[in-house]
């Protein structure tokens, strides 16, 4: 896990990798997709140019990603482990089926000498949203176009709602990736979260979907004052 975590933080060497693998492959179908599709008349020369062209940049790649395997030390096993760390960590966008809660401050009108902060969205709101989703098996969560890491909050800023430092005003939309039934039910179940939301009017809407897209986390990540260290037995 040392090792992962070194190269993790290598961050342009795992994507230059991912190129260089992604190349070599395109290139392979290239040049059996261009003998298959060669017109009767063009020159024999010009054919066996473009192909020796194509064998030697294969070639390079092939030598690069091979110096930069063994420099880092990178097995097969791991490269699939760091793109399990990768899709944990929120650094990749996913599809999958999920719910869609779309969230909104209540239509009603708070009475004289009630609290009217009552009947608007708060953090707590999400919060409770989000816990739900959680628990059900939600794989991925995002909240108006932001996704949710280990790292994210979600705070009240205003009358705005602040995710990933990134600010947003009603209406609210928070998609999860995960088992459809489950995460639905877990909002919808009797007196659960929507049923105390709509107590003040929160709307809510809960809608399950085949398919849904969550964007990978575009934020920064900083460590200042924590540094890797061996494991130890406390």
């Amino acid at each position: 896990m040392e090792k992962i975590r070194q190269i993790l933080g290598e961050g342009w060497s795992i994507t230059f990798i991912c190129v260089i693998v992604g190349f070599i492959l395109s290139t392979e179908f290239r040049q059996e997709e261009e003998i298959e599709t060669v017109p009767p008349n063009q020159k024999i020369e010009e054919l066996s140019t473009e192909i020796l062209k194509i064998k030697s940049e294969r070639d390079e790649f092939k030598k690069k990603f091979l110096m930069l395997q063994e420099e880092f030390d990178i097995s097969p096993e791991e490269l699939v482990t760091m793109e399990d760390l990768r899709v944990k960590a929120g650094l990749t966008a996913l599809e999958g089926s999920g719910v869609i809660v779309r969230m909104d401050d209540s239509n009603i009108s708070a009475r004289i000498g009630e609290n009217p902060n009552l009947y608007v969205i708060h953090d707590e709101d999400i919060l409770r949203i989000i816990n739900e989703l959680r628990a059900a098996g939600a794989e991925a969560i995002s909240i108006n176009g932001q996704r949710l890491i280990a790292t994210s909050e979600i705070r009240c800023a205003g009358p705005t709602l602040s995710v990933n430092n990134v600010r947003s005003a009603p209406p609210f939309e928070i998609i999860a990736i995960g088992d459809k039934n489950s995460l639905a039910n877990s909002i919808k179940m009797r007196g659960g979260v929507e049923d105390a939301l709509k107590v003040w009017g929160i709307q809510i809407d809960v809608k399950s979907v085949e398919n849904v897209y969550i964007p990978p986390y575009s934020g920064n990540f900083r460590h200042v004052f924590a540094r890797v260290v061996e494991e130890k037995n406390l």
